[in-house]
């Protein structure tokens, strides 16, 4: 066989290849899409548990979405479930911060909680560099960061290459500029991805909770938390979960107390 049909048969089997890929996943997607509708209709019909089970096998599957988790707080709302609605707003609110509908809903439903606890003071420099954070999702920041990176090569080539003078100006400080904002971009990015890996936090499921001293029913009982209340998870034996609320108190709970987000 000639080299020339050996890499006509190898682009073949490539263009084959990556028809089927593309074919497995418009089919995937396509099929995601009709769960989706079906749960919606649901929803819209008032069927909210029937709309949470297709929206949960869709979650078992693998498939992540801001709008999927959204749906699926808005049904357990309505069905009064606020300890789970709140689970999957925070988890709507992790793939995408700056969605106001998804932070409004989760205000509602924090207010309907029993525990108001006032949080620590936060240093006014960490808290607005975390609302900066949180106005796009991790993917936004790096994609932006990765484009005003692409745009800094561009300028410099532009400088490097060109004659005329405000052509090499131009391209020097636009490729400066583009390099600085690629770099806070892809900060924000990172710090973003940071705060989703190692922040370990949950939701209390059970309607009362007594938080001890150390992972022992026998210890003794240091105070108490109610459903819906956020808690971060610091440590854990066992089944038992050093955990702290946004006060600084701190102490031990059972894992079935709450689920995590």
């Amino acid at each position: 066989m000639s080299g020339k049909s050996k890499c006509t048969n190898i682009l073949k089997g490539l263009v084959l290849l990556t028809g089927i890929v593309v074919f497995s996943l418009t089919a995937g997607a396509a099929e995601s899409q009709l769960l989706i509708a079906k749960g919606n209709t649901a929803y819209s019909a008032g069927k909210y548990q029937e709309a949470i089970s297709i929206y949960k096998s869709l979650v078992s599957q693998g498939y992540e979405s801001p709008d999927l988790y959204y749906n699926l707080g808005n049904s357990f709302f309505k069905l009064n479930d606020i300890p789970h609605a709140i689970i999957w707003y925070e988890r709507a609110k992790r793939l995408d911060p700056g969605n106001e509908d998804v932070s409004f809903n989760l205000n509602v439903a924090n207010s309907r909680i029993t525990d108001k606890i006032d949080p620590l003071p936060e240093f006014f420099v960490k808290r607005w560099f975390r609302v900066v954070t949180d106005i796009f999702s991790v993917d936004t920041w790096s994609a932006s960061g990765i484009a005003f990176f692409i745009a800094a090569l561009l300028f410099f080539s532009l400088y490097i290459t060109s004659r005329v003078l405000i052509l090499r100006k131009l391209g020097f400080w636009g490729g400066f500029s583009s390099l600085l904002i690629s770099a806070v971009f892809l900060l924000f990015a990172w710090t973003g991805y940071r705060s989703l890996k190692s922040e370990q936090s949950g939701i209390i499921t059970n309607p009362t909770v007594t938080v001890k001293s150390s992972p022992d029913e026998k210890s003794t009982d240091i105070f108490v938390i109610h459903e819906g209340c956020k808690i971060q998870l610091i440590d854990h034996i066992g089944n038992w979960y050093e955990i702290s609320i946004v006060n600084g108190s701190v102490g031990w709970v059972e894992v079935s107390n709450f689920e995590k987000i």
